[in-house]
């Protein structure tokens, strides 16, 4: 959707991705769980094939490539009770995970292609949503 050319791009399509999946719940069109995790492994396979196409002619993790940010954004809301305050928790600890890139996050891009593309924002997904799970279980065991 041209979000790439935006200054902020990957931020920008984390955020997206958070209010499509608001609104999704909202007017009850998810199917839970299962549906975001199709959508997720769906999205990565075409990342993957449209990362291995593009990066001859844009280079190795192309700011204009951002449905990697999109990936990984519904790896960190997977299995968590969307409210608000859990989607802009996840995006601000996926955006977190994606930019500072620690514990071998940034190991991922040197993958081959596409698959580094992914890879790395799928990690930065899976570690926002482990953080975000302890929050939340900390959170209702001390209120």
């Amino acid at each position: 959707m041209g979000i790439g050319y935006i200054k902020g791009g990957g931020t920008i399509a984390a955020g997206i991705t958070c209010l499509i999946i608001y609104l999704l719940q909202k007017y009850q069109l998810l199917g839970g769980n299962i549906t975001l995790i199709i959508t997720a492994v769906v999205i990565t396979l075409i990342g993957i094939y449209t990362g291995n196409k593009v990066e001859p002619l844009w280079g190795k993790d192309s700011y204009r490539v951002v449905i990697d940010e999109v990936a990984g954004m519904l790896v960190t809301l997977l299995f968590t009770k969307l409210t608000v305050l859990t989607l802009i928790s996840g995006f601000v600890l996926f955006r977190f995970f994606d930019m500072v890139k620690p514990l071998y996050i940034k190991r991922m891009e040197k993958l081959p292609g596409g698959t580094g593309v992914m890879m790395d924002d799928i990690l930065a997904g899976v570690y926002a949503n482990l953080v975000l799970h302890v929050v939340i279980i900390l959170s209702n065991y001390y209120l």
